[in-house]
């Protein structure tokens, strides 16, 4: 690898975004950089904005011609430091020995460096390290990567080559090289490497001795803002279809603007029943036609009127309509037909009409993409109104369903026994109350069954649902037993990628979020969740909820339940990570009430039974409130209809 190294640098900070003058880390690094014969191709400076932040970011990444992207600022403690919060979900391969190595340096000189927060690893292809905002810790930490020549070798290893030259120095950055034997550690530098592989594989061997699984979990724990991000970010709409307009088209999201294809309506109609007559007809008694004895294009003979209904078009030689209210019966016909009928008013002309293209004009836009087709049946309605037989609308989503386990058995095809005895398992709760829960909202569900804890037999139901269905939602196997495949079927054999696997969130900790590529060269998503009921529900509304909107072509911000302010009825613990409180939310004249269903333990589906909302409880810090009183206002999650 040349010395060309392509650097791009990135300073985070409000003061410096509005007063280029202010950025002094962001020259500094330029000087380093090219002063180690690096290129400096982009310099930008943004406010403390994540979106702002990772567009830039992403940006670069996607352009191809940058190695490696430095960001200066919004590393520390402050509550405008958003930095790592903006790149670690952009990361694919975390750079943990680059990120000990810079606290090292940094904790040399004054014991706060233990208040930074760097992130460091790579996206595609291209490496970031994030550095503090003040000059003097940017000079240290640059001098760490570039004398050492770590950042070289780095990049050396994510382009594919060999790293002979400087291989000694890198020792403390084996995040970017394949896992090596002990035997392979001592080795002699005096042959080649293969091109080192990203390693993206962290779960344990499954065919290995059951003693040699992983005791502390290998997948980093993240916040829930952290796993929404990553889902949105992972998941595409499902390609669009043409169907015809009908009552099946709801829950669908348009993939198309829709325009009016005529007038509407074509040409003048009544808006009331009644008769239509000549303006200039005066009151009295006159004959009777009607749809069945008369055309629309013949002209209305002089002293007869017109019966009509509501929406109908007006025949030849009438413009107006008097009402039904207005007129009295004179006569009828042997078969109790109105025969005449006289018109107490005169009416002015064009009275009770609707004009060609009063309702729409050839062209309007109607109806714009991206909008549901609810059930209520107003856009549906709308477009059999302009006229529309066809519509082009994203396919939503088929999931396939399976929950994991020797232990859990089907109610539905055992015979249910009291006999403590005779119990093989547990009831298999989630696969109903899932299934239930997705046919509620409009999808079409695959169920795959009950998967015994064998690795043959997970891999034959994730190839199944891969097959059959657009995504796919397991539940148990996630967490550090043994008989635990999920994580190691969807790397080692479907070459998945785990994008996280632990989340700071109560319940439902363990739930993990991959994708697997198949061959028309999409990436299917897969969610497994835990196996206790009352988690399974309860990351069902929060991750896989979002994900089906998204991939059935919804608005980013319309992809996550509604969240409303609520006040509680009930005091409530706060934990050391982000819990989820089912709640039952009443409408009142004091607002939106939540009243807690009871004990929460994860094992409790019956604390989901009656639940409309889930209270988002904030996570507990040191030093601050443990509890949060009766009549807090906090955030929740609607789930289902308010009371």
């Amino acid at each position: 690898m040349s010395n060309s190294i392509r650097v791009a640098i990135l300073t985070v900070s409000d003061t410096a975004s509005l007063d280029a003058n202010a950025d002094k880390s962001g020259p500094t690094i330029k000087e380093i950089v090219s002063k180690a014969g690096f290129i400096c191709t982009e310099t930008t400076i943004v406010p403390d904005s994540i979106p702002r932040i990772q567009n830039q970011v992403k940006r670069w990444c996607d352009q191809g011609d940058i190695d490696w992207i430095i960001t200066t600022g919004g590393t520390g403690f402050g509550v405008r430091d958003l930095t790592p919060e903006a790149i670690s979900p952009l990361l694919e391969r975390h750079a943990s020995g680059l990120v000990h190595l810079l606290m090292a340096t940094s904790l040399q000189h004054t014991p706060m460096a233990a208040l930074s927060r760097p992130v460091a690893g790579t996206a595609k292809n291209t490496l970031i390290v994030t550095l503090p905002g003040s000059v003097r810790a940017v000079k240290e930490n640059m001098d760490t990567l570039v004398v050492n020549g770590v950042v070289k070798h780095a990049l050396e290893l994510i382009q594919g080559g060999t790293g002979q030259n400087v291989h000694k120095n890198m020792s403390s950055v084996a995040v970017y090289t394949t896992p090596v034997s002990s035997a392979q550690l001592h080795h002699h530098h005096d042959h080649h490497h293969e091109a080192p592989q990203p390693r993206t594989v962290l779960s344990h061997d499954p065919q290995a001795a059951v003693s040699t699984r992983h005791r502390v979990s290998p997948y980093p724990l993240i916040s829930l803002e952290q796993a929404l991000n990553l889902i949105s970010q992972e998941v595409r709409p499902l390609p669009a279809q043409r169907c015809r307009v009908s009552p099946g088209l709801k829950g669908h999201i348009l993939a198309e603007n829709v325009y009016a294809p005529q007038d509407v309506p074509i040409r003048e109609t009544t808006n009331v029943d009644g008769y239509a007559l000549r303006s200039s007809d005066p009151p009295g008694v006159y004959k009777v036609c009607t749809p069945a004895s008369h055309r629309l294009s013949d002209t209305v003979p002089s002293g007869v009127i017109y019966r009509i209904n509501t929406g109908a078009p007006l025949p030849n030689g009438t413009d107006a309509v008097i009402m039904v209210e207005d007129t009295s019966l004179v006569s009828t016909d042997v078969f109790g037909e109105e025969a005449e009928v006289e018109t107490l008013a005169q009416v002015a002309p064009g009275e009770n009409l609707r004009s060609p293209g009063s309702d729409a004009r050839k062209g309007d836009l109607v109806l714009e993409k991206g909008q549901r087709l609810l059930a209520s049946g107003g856009e549906i309605g709308t477009l059999a109104f302009v006229g529309r037989k066809e519509v082009d609308v994203y396919q939503k989503p088929v999931i396939a369903l399976l929950s994991t386990g020797d232990e859990i058995t089907d109610i539905l095809s055992s015979e249910s026994t009291s006999s403590s005895d005779s119990w093989k398992g547990v009831w298999d709760t989630n696969r109903p109350s899932l299934q239930a829960a997705l046919e509620g909202l409009g999808y079409s569900v695959i169920d795959l069954g009950i998967v015994t804890d064998d690795l043959n037999d997970h891999v034959s139901a994730i190839r199944k649902g891969l097959d059959s269905a657009d995504i796919l939602l397991t539940t148990g196997g996630t967490s550090m037993g043994a008989s635990d495949l999920l994580k190691p079927v969807i790397e080692r054999h479907f070459e998945g990628t785990v994008h996280f696997g632990r989340i700071t969130i109560k319940p439902g900790k363990p739930t993990t979020f991959a994708t697997i590529p198949t061959a028309d060269g999409r990436k299917k998503p897969i969610f497994a969740l835990p196996g206790n009921p009352a988690s399974a529900l309860v990351t069902f509304n929060v991750f896989v909820v979002p994900a089906l909107r998204k991939l059935g072509g919804w608005p980013s911000d319309l992809c996550q339940l509604p969240r409303v302010k609520v006040k509680l009825q009930d005091s409530m613990k706060l934990d050391t990570r982000t819990e989820f409180h089912r709640v039952v939310v009443r409408s009142s004249n004091d607002g939106l009430l939540a009243t807690s269903t009871g004990g929460q333990r994860s094992s409790r589906v019956a604390s989901l039974s009656g639940a409309n909302g889930l209270v988002i409880l904030p996570q507990r810090k040191d030093g601050s409130q443990t509890v949060l009183d009766k009549g807090s206002l906090v955030d929740a999650i609607i789930i289902g209809e308010l009371l």
